[in-house]
């Protein structure tokens, strides 16, 4: 068997077995597979480790963190993270929340531009009171600390730092560990690539600092 052969034959194989896993394959797995069967394999353990194997974060708390994500990124490839989210015991109305979730995280974005551009009218501690009256509503009955988590997520997938910094202090007051943190900050790296996570360690050493909660190292 040729070198070309047995690269067709190790990217079907994994290709098959990736199926069996996941229930789905996407264009770049195929787009892999056929021309480094190798980097496809260290790419899909890294995934398996990142993002399926149960961390500090349940099922059901990793998919609110990822259903948030993927509306706040508007990512329509990712429905399997529902599907994911059914298995792990989310009701109907536990999935809207997460989604929810990410549709508060972009109102913050007008609140903040109103209490710099209108802070006469519009002071920081009533822009960012009516911030947190909408997010608590949209999180509805979801564990409010793994919420706070996603709401960071949700923040970092934006660049938004001023977001972030805004849930951090939340997020340890309620309860959140470091590690679930961290599990969720960790997402950014499959989700939105590696500058992005960065920024968002780089925003939660800077927040343990300012704030006094645990920082990421």
């Amino acid at each position: 068997m040729n070198v070309d052969s047995q690269k067709q034959e190790a990217g079907a194989k994994l290709l098959e077995e990736m199926l069996a896993k996941r229930g789905y394959l996407l264009s770049y797995h195929r787009m892999l597979a056929a021309s480094d069967p190798g980097i496809l394999s260290a790419y899909e353990n890294l995934y398996t480790r990142l993002v399926l194997n149960e961390r500090a974060l349940n099922l059901a708390e990793r998919e609110i963190v990822w259903i948030a994500l993927i509306v706040v990124t508007r990512v329509r490839y990712a429905t399997f993270h529902f599907e994911r989210a059914t298995q792990g015991g989310l009701d109907d109305a536990s999935i809207v929340d997460s989604a929810a979730i990410g549709a508060a995280c972009e109102s913050f974005d007008a609140l903040h531009f109103n209490q710099n551009a209108f802070a006469k009218w519009l002071p920081e501690d009533q822009a960012m009171q009516r911030y947190f009256a909408m997010f608590d509503t949209a999180r509805g009955n979801l564990p409010p600390a793994i919420a706070e988590v996603a709401a960071v997520v949700c923040h970092g997938a934006l660049g938004n730092a001023a977001g972030m910094r805004a849930h951090f202090a939340r997020a340890f007051k309620l309860g959140a560990t470091t590690e679930q943190m961290a599990e969720g900050i960790s997402y950014l790296l499959q989700h939105r690539g590696g500058p992005t996570m960065i920024d968002a360690v780089n925003c939660w050493e800077s927040a343990a600092k300012e704030f006094g909660i645990p920082g990421p190292y």
